[in-house]
């Protein structure tokens, strides 16, 4: 079982999931990064696991079905089986989504269907909600639509900023994301042998 992480950004989630790869506390092995931003920090995270990395942007490849025919491209020259966004902040386009149904996760910052889409956590600070979450879902072709795997609330406090949030949030996600991706990876690695 060969797992892409597909990311955009600061990477702290690529981070816990590569170090549990990497200790063989999750099934499979983390062989590919792809990045959308060439100067995201992930992309020195995973140079510090010796992940290997590939980078390009949508502009790069002169629209959005090149870029997901190159991105396509990669995962097969990678052999990769499942698919695991980051902070990947592109909607998943149907070159990639026919290929891997079923078999992409993502991790959304708030408790969906609450938010979807970017400035998840800012949204529901300013609205002066009395709790956010967390959510880990498979991939679908709608906008953090997919079927729901598990789920948290993350309080909102009155002394919140949206800073102070953003980290408990994030708390929940690091202690999340890695549980459910432990569950649900042997469940395809058992497919793939069958």
């Amino acid at each position: 079982m060969k797992v892409a992480i597909l990311a955009s950004g600061n990477g702290t989630n690529f981070e816990i999931l590569a170090k549990k790869f990497e200790s063989n506390e999750l099934a499979g092995k983390l062989a590919l990064l792809f990045c959308d931003h060439p100067d995201a920090p992930v992309v020195k995270r995973a140079e510090k696991y010796q992940v290997p990395v590939r980078t390009f942007t949508v502009k790069e490849c002169g629209g959005k079905l090149p870029y997901e025919e190159r991105i396509m491209k990669i995962l097969k020259e990678f052999q990769i089986d499942f698919i695991v966004l980051a902070g990947y902040l592109r909607v998943i386009g149907p070159t990639i989504l026919q290929n891997y149904e079923g078999k992409i996760v993502n991790l959304h910052p708030a408790y969906l269907p609450e938010y979807p889409g970017l400035h998840s956590i800012e949204r529901a600070f300013a609205d002066h909600r009395k709790q956010t979450g967390v959510t880990v879902h498979f991939v679908d072709d709608g906008l953090d639509s997919g079927p729901i795997i598990r789920q948290e609330h993350v309080p909102i406090l009155s002394t919140d900023t949206v800073e102070t949030l953003e980290q408990r949030v994030h708390e929940c996600e690091h202690r999340l994301y890695p549980q459910v991706i432990k569950e649900i990876l042997p469940k395809f690695t058992k497919k793939e042998q069958n």
